[in-house]
């Protein structure tokens, strides 16, 4: 029986299914990079698509954007669909100088301010999403075997798009800093809106996550790729994240 937001019968979604938020992106990874693709599903217009890649089946999901609408999609494919491999494909904005525009980053960690983990914890603890290990390693091993650079490590995944971490209380000692530059400070690389839900709901049901994206604007230098570029480019991020998923 399909989920209450997807199409798809039992069989119809690979175990492995890469996640872009937008479903013309998911549209594109599908025809660019899977033989014989086909749309398993178009409710709300959330395609998801499955095809293989080198000859093993994938699957292309798109979810949304943000907590809410990314961990529908998730949940049912973990709890409905049993998939056991899940990688986001999406894009983020740099914070730290270290990142540029179009850089392809490797969530390590996430940070956040969503209540996800509290709701899921009751507050007894503050749970750490993380990536898992398998995954981050072969991902970065092939990155490296096309020679395209990566950069591991922290992001904050935020439930605002526009938001104002302004420090106007001097909490953090000068009056001045804001609470993205203490983020940097401790090494958080970028922002997004949908890993912290990944990386919990795969942990709580035993599957692989992880989550790769391109750098799509920059918070300090205010560069931006277009909207054309979001739904339609970005290569590199998605054959280190379908290499990665085929390995056994």
């Amino acid at each position: 029986m399909p989920s209450p937001h997807n199409a798809a019968n039992l069989g119809d979604i690979a175990d492995r299914v890469l996640l872009p938020g937008d479903p013309l992106r998911a549209k594109y990874i599908a025809e660019t990079f899977l033989d014989g693709a086909r749309m398993y599903t178009d409710i709300r217009n959330v395609y998801g698509f499955t095809g293989t890649y080198k000859g093993v089946p994938v699957s292309i999901q798109a979810t949304g954007m943000g907590v809410p609408s990314f961990s529908i999609y998730v949940q049912e494919l973990l709890d409905v669909y049993k998939c056991k491999k899940l990688i986001r494909v999406g894009t983020c904005g740099g914070m730290s100088v270290a990142v540029k525009v179009r850089d392809v980053l490797i969530a390590q960690g996430v940070s956040t301010d969503s209540s996800l983990t509290q709701q899921v914890f009751g507050g007894a603890i503050h749970f750490a999403p993380i990536a898992d290990y398998d995954l981050l390693s072969k991902a970065v091993v092939n990155a490296k075997k096309f020679n395209l650079p990566v950069k591991v490590g922290n992001v904050v995944c935020v439930d605002r798009f526009y938001n104002d971490y302004s420090d106007p209380n001097g909490v953090f000692g000068d009056g001045k800093r804001s609470l993205n530059e203490k983020m940097v400070q401790y090494g958080i690389l970028a922002v997004e809106m949908e890993s912290v839900a990944l990386y919990v709901l795969a942990a709580g049901a035993g599957a692989q996550a992880l989550a790769i994206f391109t750098v799509s604007d920059h918070l300090v230098t205010h560069e931006q790729t277009t909207p054309e570029e979001r739904q339609t480019s970005f290569n590199d991020m998605i054959k280190i994240a379908l290499e990665t998923a085929i390995e056994d």
